[in-house]
């Protein structure tokens, strides 16, 4: 009998957001909301549209494996050299080549927790140990939700040649600031590779928040992981990139690629989306404004919901997780639960949140359901 590594045998599956037409269709109700994945609710930027118009009569031929045009656009974007930046299906394919292109077996991957829920399945696929530093309380007398970076500095040993910080923080919503994150990086060695994944960073209204771009000028052992999928509104078609100080850090990434992984259509629709940043700045404003109202609304009714600087907001609900969740379901609304923690929720539309928050009370009466 073939048998896969233990390591592969041993991952728990991924489990994406489910199918509102499925849910619709198991509750027999009409339509289900999914607030589950944080997607945006826009469609996508007509610039786009007419992009994979224009790029679907090419797509007889392979596509450019070097995402010349896009990593071009991106270079100019951010200022730096093109030899900075990698393009890839995705930011978890990227933190994935980083695990191939740093760690052997024997070496480590630190990272606070809870957070991405992908990094300690990259440690264990690439034979690498998890280091993993609990999250603390972000605001006295509240929820562990935040980055501890002195205790994730103190983690760190000869063996770690990884450190990820998901800022904002997924699941929790969460933003470490400039003083604290600037301290991190002074402390960790020279030899470990800080990626700063930013993949919420369009969604960050705290000016005390900083872009990561930012603090890894001057630093070669620092380089910041971000994505299409989000604010650009591109999640269905796959695009991230990682942008490094030292180029020989994003040569290494590069090295592990899957060729053509990157699409054609991908890199016309990104290369499209650059071009169209006002209308995905409007967007991004539409979408924190409605985080405002819908934090507020949740704090309402006496729910621990901290500041949020992505596009979704955490609710810390603890052993209550499992059971809210399904309910909520059961009401034609997907969440995302982390169980024994909490629920994280997407920012739809407004009328998507008021169908989450009338099925939020009516769980919490004990309303039944129809």
């Amino acid at each position: 009998m073939v048998s896969a590594r233990p390591a592969v045998q041993a991952l728990p599956a991924y489990k994406p957001g489910r199918n509102p037409a499925d849910v619709a269709r198991e509750i027999g109700v009409e339509r289900a909301v999914k607030l589950a994945s944080n997607e945006v609710a826009f469609p996508p930027l007509p610039a786009v549209v007419q992009a994979l118009a224009t790029a679907a009569a090419e797509t007889n031929r392979y596509p450019d494996n070097g995402a010349v045009v896009l990593t071009r656009a991106l270079a100019e974007r951010y200022d730096v050299d093109p030899a900075q930046v990698v393009t890839g299906c995705g930011a978890v394919m990227l933190c994935q080549q980083l695990a191939q292109s740093y760690n052997d077996p024997g070496t480590s991957i630190a990272f606070a927790w809870r957070s991405f829920e992908m990094y300690p399945l990259l440690a264990q696929v690439a034979g690498a140990r998890s280091i993993q530093v609990p999250l603390v309380p972000g605001r006295p007398g509240g929820p562990a939700d935040t980055h501890d970076l002195e205790a994730l500095a103190a983690a760190v040993d000869d063996t770690t040649r990884l450190v990820f910080v998901c800022n904002p923080n997924n699941p929790t919503g969460t933003a470490v600031r400039r003083p604290e994150l600037v301290r991190f990086l002074d402390a960790v060695p020279a030899q470990t590779l800080v990626v700063l994944d930013e993949a919420y960073r369009e969604f960050v209204t705290d000016p005390d928040v900083p872009d990561g771009l930012e603090l890894m000028r001057g630093r070669p052992n620092v380089a910041v992981l971000r994505t299409f999928s989000k604010a650009w509104g591109l999640a269905g078609l796959r695009v991230g990139y990682l942008i490094a100080e030292d180029p020989a850090v994003a040569d290494a990434v590069r090295k592990t690629h899957v060729p053509f992984s990157v699409s054609m259509l991908a890199q016309a629709a990104a290369v499209a989306a650059l071009a169209s940043e006002d209308e995905v700045r409007r967007r991004c404003a539409a979408v924190t404004a409605e985080r405002e109202r819908l934090t507020a609304a949740l704090r309402e009714r006496d729910l621990d919901v901290a500041d949020s600087q992505a596009n979704f907001v955490w609710l810390p609900v603890g052993e209550q997780t499992a059971e809210l969740a399904g309910a909520l379901e059961a009401r034609a609304v997907i969440t995302r639960p982390f169980a024994g923690e909490g629920i994280r929720v997407t920012v739809g539309t407004p009328e998507e949140d008021d169908v989450f928050l009338t099925a939020l009370d009516d769980v919490r009466s004990g309303a039944r359901v129809a």
